[in-house]
């Protein structure tokens, strides 16, 4: 096995079980914790806005993680930096699963909480730019977006994972998932980050890390030289990673609320079988950003998402599993091509001296304004309009088309120093 494929490898099962951690708290947030954390909320939509809160404070404390690693893996070493960020994601969730509600211990429920999902936040600012780097650096030249996908690989797979997970569980029936069954999926990620750390530890670092010329301050470099490509990368990323979140925190608690009334099964499996159709679907869609350009191949697929808006919001409520799974596979499959040559394509806006740095800022960024906000903006939409999905369906058509323009007039940077895949 050659470095391109181990560095993949590496990258791929790294963060699928980072996004599972950061997804099995999404899950909860969306299902559980309002009323775990919040029982005295003046509503039960109080309570889930508060509940997305606890969720947004992550996406908050990314960019500072993708500001502390960003600087650590551009001036010291990316693979260490991987190391770290796993470590910290493993204790956070794995610490949330043993955290006492507010019925055993009061307002201090939720401060832990917060506290614990800010770790969360922390330990992915830093993991997704030091892992894309690390596939995308090690990959040979017309397969970066390809080898690229792998980091993109693990979103879908640890979504897979948080919500199959959650869906087991469930069969024990709505108490047991209310009492002691939430905590199961964030205490069994001890496991799976055992077995990441020791992936992990076996990959050599980047090349072109070695390489390259190092810089005093990778920060301020960044803002120095790339400013422009910091705020075009956010831009680019509202769909990729905002409507994600949207499609599915959201979705799922307005698909089991309410306004449309599934249930709790039916909708998990659903977004079990959406993770599964982008868990297939990405490798293929970073393939064809190798063949027919990146950039290209998400304007496609966001033009598809914004066309699925409307069919994916209507058939909630009618109780057809046929229609819904379908509509969820389509919305995935479409999100997917948004998402899957993102690495490759965000990885070109910088010069490998500020990349880490760089990519980290971009894609932390969007998540915190985009990924941490479109949940919560989207449930006060709702409400304020009596429970109608038109809001969340035009916030969702307005992110694609920030998308497309922000990727229309990205920078491009080449590497000077050549990547050795053997």
């Amino acid at each position: 096995m050659n470095r391109a494929t181990r560095a993949a490898g590496a990258a791929f099962v790294g963060t699928t079980i980072e996004w599972y951690d950061f997804y099995v708290y999404a899950t909860a947030a969306a299902l559980l914790f309002g009323d775990l954390f919040f029982p005295n909320a003046s509503s039960p939509t109080v309570a889930l806005m508060a509940s997305f809160a606890t969720y947004a404070v992550g996406f908050f404390a990314r960019p500072l993680g993708g500001i502390v690693f960003g600087h650590f893996g551009d001036r010291v070493s990316r693979k260490s930096a991987l190391v770290v960020t796993l470590l910290m994601m493993g204790a956070a969730t794995f610490a949330v699963g043993l955290l006492p509600t507010y019925d055993s211990i009061g307002a201090l429920a939720p401060v832990l909480l917060v506290l614990l999902r800010f770790v969360q936040g922390l330990a992915v600012g830093g993991e997704w730019g030091g892992a894309a780097l690390m596939a995308v650096e090690h990959a040979p030249e017309g397969k970066k977006t390809f080898y690229g996908g792998f980091a993109q690989l693990g979103n879908p797979a640890g979504a897979l994972l948080a919500t199959g997970a959650f869906s087991l569980v469930s069969l024990f029936g709505e108490e047991a998932l209310h009492t002691w069954g939430w905590r199961v999926p964030f205490i069994v990620s001890a496991v799976l980050v055992l077995v990441g750390l020791f992936i992990r530890l076996r990959v050599e670092e980047s090349p072109v890390f070695e390489r390259a010329e190092k810089t005093g301050v990778p920060i301020k470099e960044v803002f120095r030289v790339s400013w422009r490509s910091v705020l075009l990368g956010v831009g680019t990323l509202p769909v990729a990673i905002g409507g994600y979140y949207l499609l599915t925190t959201f979705l799922l608690s307005y698909a089991t609320g309410p306004s449309a009334g599934e249930s709790e099964q039916l909708v998990l499996n659903g977004l079990s079988f959406a993770s599964f159709v982008e868990l297939v679907a990405t490798l293929g869609i970073a393939w064809m950003g190798d063949r027919f350009g990146g950039r290209k191949i998400a304007i496609w697929f966001l033009v598809a998402t914004a066309v699925l808006a409307v069919p994916q919001f209507a058939v909630l409520g009618s109780h057809n599993a046929f229609l819904i799974f379908a509509m969820l596979g389509l919305m995935r499959l479409a999100t997917s091509g948004t998402y899957g040559p993102m690495a490759a394509v965000l990885a070109e806006m910088f010069p490998p001296q500020v990349r880490y740095t760089g990519i980290s800022l971009a894609y932390q960024g969007a998540g915190a304004i985009f990924g941490g906000l479109s949940p919560l903006a989207a449930t006060a939409l709702v409400g304020a309009y009596g429970g109608a999905a038109w809001p969340a369906v035009a916030l969702l058509v307005a992110m694609c088309a920030l998308s497309v323009v922000c990727l229309a007039v990205a920078p491009r940077h080449r590497d000077r120093v050549p990547a050795t895949a053997a």
